[in-house]
């Protein structure tokens, strides 16, 4: 008898794909295809990478019948501004071919009925520089905090979470995973704050941020008034972003305030005040690597606001 020998990857009609099945599923069909068509090894591999950030977003179990075009974009949108990491022009334009390039081949084999990537955009010229605030729109939005920490109901968490930012820089999801023993106050005239990682591929991003010893009896005032549990912040972090946008309104500043702006406008204040390039790649918890480009539009954002 003769034994067939099974390919490394299957072929188109041995992928067993349908709409329901999830998106890590169509991970290794999809790399076949490429291979299939004489893309070249390197081409696999950032096609490849780049699919594993569309899981990261979505989660490996994500159905390929739920993929929209809006879905896609705002996936596009976190590339750029919030995944925390510079994205180029360069692999952003890349990681919308991946996406036009997989949706394609779903298409033709019939898994979906339409492309959803069919109506992403590519773009050209220069990617346009992050929105930071100016430093009186800083003060506006500071004095507005502040007043709602003396309101006859007082709440201290807004003043808490935009002095946080400015002064620190630090992610979304870093703010997050705050807990109250990872404010260091021994010395209370240099408390600070240790950023801590639980995944060893992130371990350089662990670092030590000094904060303004004055924010301490801010905080104070947030743990008397809400007692949080594990946390710092046991809410979400939609929650949270609701909570910024409701002050920058109040406050008038016209600028959207999230957390990727705040954590821009701290670099870029540092920028402004003198501390070394070392010290902000530093705060920021990047790597060389990744600084290069963030370190460029940090000082184009800084002369930019000395000449306004």
């Amino acid at each position: 008898m003769t034994h067939r020998q099974l390919p490394l990857f299957p072929s188109d009609i041995e992928h067993g794909l349908t709409p329901h099945s999830r998106l890590a599923d169509a991970h290794i069909p999809f790399l076949a295809h490429l291979r299939r068509e004489g893309r070249s090894e390197h081409t696999i591999t950032a096609f490849s990478s780049d699919l594993r950030l569309v899981e990261e977003f979505f989660g490996e179990d994500f159905a390929l019948k739920n993929f929209t075009t809006s879905k896609l974009n705002h996936f596009l949108e976190w590339l750029e501004h919030g995944r925390g990491v510079p994205c180029s022009r360069k692999s952003y334009a890349r990681r919308v071919t991946t996406l036009k390039v997989f949706f394609k081949f779903l298409k033709a084999e019939r898994v979906l009925r339409h492309n959803p990537a069919d109506a992403l955009l590519q773009r050209s010229g220069a990617a346009p520089l992050q929105t930071v605030l100016s430093e009186p729109e800083i003060e506006r939005l500071l004095s507005h905090t502040a007043s709602l920490r003396a309101a006859e109901s007082p709440d201290a968490r807004p003043d808490l979470l935009v002095r946080l930012l400015l002064d620190t820089g630090i992610k979304k999801s870093e703010c997050m995973r705050l807990k109250p023993d990872d404010i260091i106050r021994d010395n209370p005239r240099r408390p600070y704050l240790m950023v801590r990682h639980r995944s060893p591929k992130n371990v350089y991003r662990e670092r030590k941020i000094p904060l303004d010893p004055d924010w301490l009896a801010v905080l104070d005032e947030y743990l008397a008034q809400y007692q949080p549990g594990t946390f710092i912040f046991e809410c979400t972090a939609r929650n949270l972003e609701y909570v910024l946008h409701d002050v920058a309104l109040a406050a008038g500043v016209g600028a959207r305030v999230s957390f990727e702006i705040l954590r821009w406008t701290s670099a870029v204040r540092d920028h402004q005040r003198g501390v070394d390039s070392d010290t902000i790649r530093e705060k920021m918890g990047l790597s060389r690597i990744s600084w290069r480009e963030t370190s460029q539009k940090i000082a184009q954002l800084a002369a930019r606001g000395e000449e306004g």
